[in-house]
């Protein structure tokens, strides 16, 4: 039997196959166009050139795609922690013997291929977290279990910030959204909302006037909340402009501390009237949003290094930096998107991508390369492709079989999420540049790699609900 009919009568899901083969083609071309070479235009023959040594990772990753495909799903379950723990052992070996690259410490080396080990790192987590939360035994309504689950996640982020790659510790974080799918309480990820919209809000403005803001929002809510009549509207908008008044006039510490003391006094006298406990909610909310804001702005003057702050600066208050220093990255890669219009300039024809305006643009902004070159319709591809690479992993997170089936699938569909917004994002300025390829398209071996096996992996575990 040929190999084609034995996919065939495992139930092969073409269509996400189709998807990912696109990817890799569009990002392989991207590569080519952006590495090219008018005195060597076959340099991808070559395993002297970047072009050559990442054919060749492409012909790895699809030969381990093959393989992986081949073997029996159950084999990732039974084997999914000592995957993972092989992973951590990685992530300790760079740190001792890895090569230092860009003051990061990130990669082994060896005849001139190099493997970064996060990478792998994310696939044994994957793998581990889905096992563990698909055990009958385990759910995170447990406080012990809640623990142990984000020990899992937190374990390899750790290990990766000392290299330090702080770029890809932050992709970790895409596993809450299967912590959401495993049932994870929905209020932990309002307060986490909550505390990046006060740390976001913090780094553009003040924590001053964050607090007063808090403050007359949570007044407004009681008002609406727990008064009935008009007056005290009145009194609330009064209260309101008198309280902005004094701000205004250098008195900002004292009024935000003269309103903290009246809401809690608010707050007492309804809990002593009507005996309702959810009262308190609202002050000690407030109150921790004060004080996040404050420690928010303490850490960003006086521990954050000052290419740290620039990086930050880069995406919330680009005015106070500089255009042709730590600006410049986004500066030229919007520019580059911007020049290709609706259709692009052409393949091979981009003078900002062939001219080496973009820095990084294998890797970090390769999307502005297919924005130049491609236009708009090129960016229009690359978005709907993924959003459908999306989408049909978790229709088959969702039809899988079991617990672990579907916890996997939304790991992986976690991961490719937070590499394409977050790598879109920096192209386009509103996320900070930390570093995130493109999964399938930038310019890293491993990345493509790894991701391959992640994609066999699942479409193995799909094939399987057909065979009975």
């Amino acid at each position: 039997m040929s190999l084609r009919k034995a996919i065939d009568r495992r139930g092969f899901d073409w269509i996400t196959f189709a998807i990912y083969i696109s990817l890799v083609i569009i990002g392989t071309i991207s590569l080519y166009s952006v590495l090219y070479d008018k005195d060597n235009p076959y340099s991808f023959l070559s395993t002297n050139t970047e072009m050559g040594r990442y054919v060749i990772f492409v012909i790895l990753s699809l030969s381990a795609f093959l393989i992986v495909y081949l073997i029996e799903w159950k084999f990732w379950y039974t084997f999914s922690y000592p995957v993972f723990l092989f992973g951590i052992l990685l992530l300790i070996g760079v740190l001792i013997f890895g090569s230092d690259i860009k003051g990061s410490r990130s990669w082994f080396y060896f005849s001139g291929f190099s493997f970064q080990p996060s990478e792998f790192a994310k696939f044994g987590t994957a793998l581990a977290i889905s096992s563990y939360l698909a055990h009958y035994k385990n759910n995170l309504k447990n406080l012990k279990n809640i623990a142990v689950a984000f020990s899992i996640i937190l374990l390899p982020m750790l290990l990766i910030l000392m290299q330090p790659d702080a770029g890809s510790a932050l992709t970790f974080f895409s596993l809450l959204i299967l912590f959401y799918r495993a049932g994870f309480t929905p209020l932990f990820y309002i307060i986490l909302g909550i505390l990046i919209a006060a740390f976001i809000t913090t780094l553009v403005f003040t924590p001053y006037w964050v607090s007063l803001t808090a403050l007359i929002v949570s007044f407004g809510i009681l008002v609406l909340l727990y008064s009935k009549r008009k007056f005290w509207f009145i009194i609330y908008i009064v209260f309101t402009g008198f309280s902005i008044f004094i701000f205004i006039h250098d008195f900002r510490i004292y009024t935000i501390i003269a309103m903290i003391l009246i809401l809690f006094l608010f707050s007492i006298l309804h809990w002593l009237k009507n005996r309702e406990n959810s009262i308190y909610l609202i002050p000690f909310t407030v109150t921790f949003i004060i004080t996040l804001s404050f420690l928010t702005n303490y850490t960003f003057n006086n521990i954050l290094k000052p290419h740290q702050q620039e990086r930050v600066n880069v995406w919330l208050n680009p005015e106070k930096c500089d255009p042709r220093g730590s600006l410049y990255n986004v500066l030229q890669s919007k520019t580059a998107i911007g020049s290709g219009g609706f259709s692009g300039k052409g393949f091979l024809k981009g003078a900002m991508t062939h001219l080496n305006f973009v820095p990084e643009q294998t890797t970090d902004f390769i999307f502005s390369s297919i924005g130049e070159e491609q236009g708009f319709i090129g960016i229009l591809s690359i978005i709907v492709l993924f959003f459908l690479l999306i989408t049909r992993i978790l229709i088959i997170a969702e039809r899988g079989k079991t617990k672990f089936i579907t916890y996997y699938g939304y790991a992986l569909a976690g991961y490719i999420f937070i590499h394409f917004f977050m790598n879109i994002g920096m192209n386009m300025g509103i996320v900070p540049v930390v570093g995130i390829p493109l999964p399938f398209i930038s310019k890293g071996g491993t990345s493509l790699l790894v991701f391959s096996i992640m994609m066999a992996v699942l479409l193995k575990m799909d094939a399987e609900r057909n065979i009975r």
